[in-house]
């Protein structure tokens, strides 16, 4: 019951963070989903995106909060001025889909899924793919030479089966994602009341810029605003001075390093193995504002215990490895030691921690659906179901994922069979990812972002998972291999249910971005193509980066074959070291309780193995300065209230600032090309 009662209570502080004046009225559920929000979007997919687009090519950056902030900001004053003030449900569906332009790959593009296939006709054609060139499949991208890639163009018919599988790849990646997060969002905040800490932070922003359309402004506009006051202050130092100095001098100057103080080649004389430093993000502390306490203390323990103290013992006991087996060597920095340390030992220990985590979950949830038995309400998952809300039957959500599933499995089998080869893999590998794996970790994530705010993610989980299938040819790089996460979808459900927005909104709102993004990413990259090689002089950091990334995505896609001379790599699975940190996840568990520890604690002590200690430290001095100082300043329930509101104040004006800089920049680039 300990446990049950401090869940209940972290629920109850976001649940009051996220109602109108914070005692937890009965919620009335709107449709969020209207022609201002159609507006919005295609000032998303016209006007925002190519930004996105440009700014990958150009500085290697996503658009970040301020493709969220700056659009909603900017939607919010022109229907006001208008006399047509947005709701609170609008402006997070239009947050929402404004959301779908912060993400980067890991080459930095952006701007929609016709960019992957920009990535592919490039890495087809360099010299570091000579080698694999002929095995990269057709229904990937054209081979190399053809007359598509020479003319650039996309009006091929070399390109119909690429662009028909990366269609219907976001169709039912789409399908799948709303599908599965709305089940785990279900099975984590329906059932299990996890609080979800980090919810009522895009909730409170949408509320607070729906009260400043009101007549009368209320409390919340005031703390958006000095948050977004406190963001545009801390964004010049650290967003626009860099941005200007790399664009008049030809080097940016930091004032606070980005991303850290890196202090770890400083003390590896005597904590070899450990990753040392401090970040100077104002972000990260603002953020332990609004994470449970107990959180946050555990994550720092154990960050700095794991990461910091005892990597010394690690490396005398040979766990990280050594020079000779491609392991922790002295010089290296916080970011390569955290890299090769994961690989070496941190890998496996974490998916026996996830394991662990997901037997607590299932335990959680059959005693909450048997204590909802026992005391004779609606039955099993449909004890707490709001009304309106816009639920459908469980079964449906799951129902549409194994069939989704299935289908990959099938398409897999069948693409690789495509290309007139005979190649074969075995179908028990698919399912188990597809079938067992993807459910387990979307199911731990959900949980742990429920708990702590953020989600679990396993370094390099697909490339090892491809060398573990015993595969040799290229092809199945380029699969799509039914492996995924959808933990941050229960998030999504739980904020739209904080913002008493009704959950259809999001299929309309998920089907018009398809129909619009969709050819506004097509128009932009194919014109972009068409008029100039990319990556060129035009786009600095693609033309920086591009070479480099290609030469690791080469040197992957051949480590599954045999002779690959990359051992070490095939053993970053240890199945007796997954048993262990599975032992430790669960003797953690025992102990915490034995010794009446909060539960949050031992969540927080569980995700913070895998986190940087200088993220960890600084989010701490956050946490610790608001329950020490302001809480008693203003108030706990207050303070408790407030915190939420001053984040998305500050991610505003954070991403306000970024988007002036980087528009200031983009037009002197521009001007530096002018013959005048």
């Amino acid at each position: 019951m300990t446990e049950q009662n401090e869940l209940a209570r972290a629920r109850q502080l976001v649940e009051q963070e996220s109602s109108e004046d914070g005692a937890g009225n009965q919620i009335v559920y709107e449709e969020g989903f209207s022609g201002k929000t159609v507006v919005g979007v295609l000032f998303i997919a016209f006007v925002m995106l190519p930004g996105a687009i440009y700014l990958g090519l150009v500085a290697g950056q996503g658009l970040g909060p301020a493709a969220e902030w700056v659009t909603i900001v900017l939607f919010s004053e022109i229907m006001r001025r208008s006399f047509l003030p947005m709701k609170k449900q609008e402006i997070y569906i239009l947050y929402y889909a404004a959301a779908s332009l912060t993400g980067l790959d890991s080459n930095a593009i952006s701007g929609g899924p016709f960019g992957g296939l920009i990535w592919n006709q490039y890495f087809i054609q360099t010299p570091q793919a000579a080698r694999i060139a002929n095995q990269i499949p057709h229904w990937v991208v054209p081979p190399a030479g053809s007359v598509a890639l020479l003319h650039r163009t996309f009006f091929d018919h070399a390109w119909l089966v690429p662009i028909g599988l990366m269609l219907l790849g976001s169709i039912l990646g789409r399908i799948n994602g709303i599908s599965a997060g709305y089940f785990l969002f279900r099975i984590t905040s329906d059932v299990e009341q996890l609080p979800f800490p980090m919810a009522p932070v895009a909730a409170s922003g949408a509320t607070a810029l729906a009260d400043a359309a009101s007549k009368e402004e209320s409390w919340r506009w005031r703390v958006f605003s000095i948050g977004s006051m406190i963001g545009l202050i801390f964004g010049f130092f650290y967003v626009a001075i860099p941005v200007f100095t790399g664009v008049v001098f030809g080097h940016a100057f930091q004032l606070l390093p980005i991303p850290f103080f890196d202090l770890t080649r400083n003390t590896e004389s005597f904590l070899p193995g450990g990753i040392t430093g401090i970040t100077a993000d104002l972000g990260a502390a603002m953020v332990g504002f609004v994470i449970p306490y107990h959180i946050v203390l555990g994550s720092f323990i154990s960050s700095f215990l794991f990461r910091v103290f005892l990597a010394p013992v690690f490396v005398h006991l040979g766990l990280y490895g050594t020079s000779t087996s491609s392991g922790w060597t002295p010089g290296m920095d916080a970011i390569v030691t955290k890299q090769v340390t994961d690989i070496k030992f941190w890998l496996s220990v974490s998916i026996g921690l996830q394991m662990g985590v997901a037997l607590i979950g299932l335990v959680s949830v059959v005693k909450a659906l048997l204590t909802a038995s026992r005391v004779k309400q609606n039955k099993g998952l449909q004890r707490v179901i709001p009304k309106n809300r816009g639920d459908i039957p469980m079964w449906v959500p799951p129902a549409i994922w194994l069939l989704i599933t299935i289908f990959y499995i099938f398409l897999v089998e069948y693409l690789l069979h495509l290309d007139g080869s005979s190649h074969y893999i075995n179908p028990g590998w698919l399912i188990f990812f597809g079938l067992i794996w993807t459910p387990i970790n979307s199911y731990v994530s959900a949980r742990m972002i429920g708990l702590t705010g953020s989600g679990v993610s396993i370094p390099f989980l697909s490339q090892i998972a491809i060398m573990k299938s015993g595969y040799p040819y290229v092809d199945i790089w380029y699969a799509p291999i039914p492996l995924n996460d959808f933990g941050g979808g229960a998030q999504s459900f739980r904020t739209l249910e904080l913002v008493s927005t009704k959950f259809v909104s999001v299929v309309k709102v998920e089907t018009l971005m398809f129909f619009v993004i969709m050819p506004a990413s097509f128009i932009y990259w194919a014109f972009l193509w068409h008029t100039s090689q990319i990556p060129s002089a035009q786009f600095p950091y693609a033309a920086k980066f591009w070479p480099i990334n290609s030469t690791f995505q080469a040197m992957f896609n051949t480590i599954n074959s045999k002779n690959s001379g990359m051992e070490w790599v095939h053993q970053a699975i240890n199945y007796p070291r997954i048993g262990l940190g599975l032992a430790v996840g669960l003797g953690l568990y025992g102990v915490f309780s034995l010794f009446k520890l909060p539960v949050l604690f031992y969540y927080g002590f569980i995700g913070g193995i895998g986190a940087f200690p200088q993220s960890a430290l600084t989010t701490f001095l956050g946490a610790w300065m608001g329950k020490r100082y302001f809480s008693k300043r203003f108030g706990e329930e207050n303070w408790r209230m407030m915190t939420p509101v001053l984040l998305a104040g500050f991610s505003c004006g954070t991403g306000l600032i970024a988007m002036v800089s980087i528009a200031l920049a983009l037009i002197a680039k521009s001007v530096n090309y002018l013959p005048f």
